[in-house]
C-alpha cells in the first residue's frame, strides 16, 4: 500500500469516526477477506476508542454462524460471498457488539476462487445501521493485498454515505 494510499484510508477512517463521535454512536467491524485490516485502519486513528468498539474476524463458515450469527440456511443457499451474507455478518455485528454501526466484508481475494468458483475480486460490503442497511457488489482486479485494500477503502466510504442520510435519532432498536 503506497503511503498517498494509507492517508486516504486514514483520512476517510477519520471522518468516519468524527461522525460517529458526533452522534455518540460507536462502531463494530465483521471481517472475512480483510482479515482485520479495517479494524487495524480504524484502530490507526489517535481516539478510535470513543467510537470503535472491536471486530470479529469471521474468515470461515462456522465463525461466521458462531460469532456473528449469520444463518447457516444464508450460507449454504447463497454462500459466503454473497450480499445476503454482507448484511447478515453487518447486522450480526451491531448485534453482538451492541453498536449502533456495523460494517462487514466478505469476498474472494485470491488468488485462487471459492469452492463455490467466484471469480476472485468479487467481493460484497455492507453497513448496518439503526433502520437502514445497504450492501455494494465490488469487482476489483489485481493482486491480493490490492482487493484487500480497496475493500476496506469500499466499506468505510459505503459507511460514510449511509450516515450522512441516516437521522442520528433514530431508534436504537431497529
Amino acid at each position: 500500500m503506497s503511503e498517498d494510499a494509507d492517508e486516504d484510508l486514514l483520512a476517510v477512517a477519520g471522518a468516519l469516526l468524527n461522525v460517529l463521535g458526533q452522534r455518540g454512536w460507536r462502531l463494530g467491524t465483521a471481517e472475512s477477506l480483510t482479515g482485520g485490516m479495517v479494524g487495524a485502519t480504524i484502530t490507526a486513528v489517535p481516539g478510535a476508542s470513543v467510537s470503535y468498539a472491536g471486530g470479529v474476524i469471521g474468515y470461515t463458515d462456522r465463525e461466521k454462524t458462531v460469532l456473528l450469527g449469520v444463518p447457516v440456511v444464508l450460507l449454504a443457499q447463497h454462500g459466503a460471498v454473497s450480499a445476503e451474507v454482507a448484511e447478515a455478518m453487518a447486522q450480526g455485528c451491531r448485534e453482538k457488539l451492541d453498536v449502533q454501526v456495523g460494517l462487514a466484508t466478505t469476498g474472494v481475494a485470491g488468488p485462487t476462487s471459492d469452492d463455490r468458483s467466484t471469480p476472485v475480486g468479487t467481493v460484497f460490503v455492507a453497513c448496518s445501521t439503526p433502520g437502514v442497511h445497504a450492501v455494494e457488489r465490488l469487482v476489483l482486479d489485481g493482486n491480493r493485498r490490492h482487493i484487500r485494500v480497496e475493500s476496506t477503502r469500499a466499506v468505510l466510504r459505503l459507511a460514510m454515505r449511509l450516515l450522512e442520510t441516516t437521522p442520528s435519532e433514530v431508534e436504537e432498536t431497529a
